[in-house]
């Protein structure tokens, strides 16, 4: 398993101002198949732990603000 060190090249990317994470919202994390997002708590926002994405969308789909956006690769558009 690869750990998501950078932030900036993982598929799934939070807008830190849009995200209510430190409201208590955990959408994101809750949805996730694969437990790859959790929640910074010194941040308060969310952030994807693990570069392991299927690029199944729910994240960025059912997050209540927008702040989550999924980069998905050309070759699978």
């Amino acid at each position: 398993m690869t750990y998501a060190l950078n932030r900036v090249t993982v598929p799934v990317t939070v807008d830190e101002e849009k995200c209510i994470a430190a409201k208590g919202c955990t959408v994101c994390v809750d949805v996730c198949p694969l437990d790859i997002l959790a929640i910074d708590l010194a941040k308060g926002t969310a952030y994807m732990k693990f570069d392991e994405c299927w690029y199944c969308m729910p994240c960025e789909k059912d997050c209540p603000t927008g702040a989550v956006h999924v980069d998905i690769p050309y070759l699978l558009r």
